[in-house]
């Protein structure tokens, strides 16, 4: 069975990371999630903590009817030598791993495992959710109901206006 990695920050967990999961599921027997950056949170770059990254991916598979996958907390190291045997330490073997980063493809790549390069959504992006919040445009569309359900509750918005300061 291909044991599969969708890894990424999930700087909110949007519409394309949703695509992303259901793409990588109908071609790996296991899907697990790491969530990157986990230790970085209340900037402007990464603006939630990993626990509420968690729990709006966690929200969104329910909703989706999607069998809930395994999902870790992915910290930074500051070695790119040594990061991808860390991250192989936290989510166990994988055989593909499934990102949008490309320095992230590259450093799995030089270690031998094969990498999918996900497909973007069309004008759907973490930094375009966070932008268009920070600059008060429409953005709910851009966002399944799960991680909008927990935006509301922690307070996503005044957040992401939070992290800008």
């Amino acid at each position: 069975m291909t044991r599969g990695l969708f890894i990424g920050r999930f700087q909110p967990f949007h519409n394309g990371h949703l695509k992303d999961v259901r793409d990588a599921l109908r071609e790996v027997g296991e899907l697990v999630i790491g969530i990157g950056s986990s230790n970085e949170s209340r900037t402007k770059e990464n603006p939630f903590t990993a626990a509420e990254r968690k729990e709006m991916i966690a929200q969104t598979l329910r909703q989706q009817g999607i069998p809930m996958i395994s999902i870790y907390n992915v910290p930074d190291i500051g070695d790119d030598a040594l990061w991808v045997a860390h991250v192989i330490g936290i989510v166990g073997d994988i055989d593909r791993v499934y990102t949008g980063n490309q320095h992230t493809r590259v450093l799995f790549e030089e270690k031998g495992i094969a990498v999918k390069q996900v497909d973007f959504l069309k004008g759907v992006e973490g930094t375009i959710v966070r932008d268009a919040i920070a600059d008060k445009r429409p953005w709910k569309h851009l966002v399944p109901k799960g991680t909008l359900g927990v935006m509301q509750r922690i307070g996503g918005e005044a957040i992401i206006h939070n992290s800008l300061s």
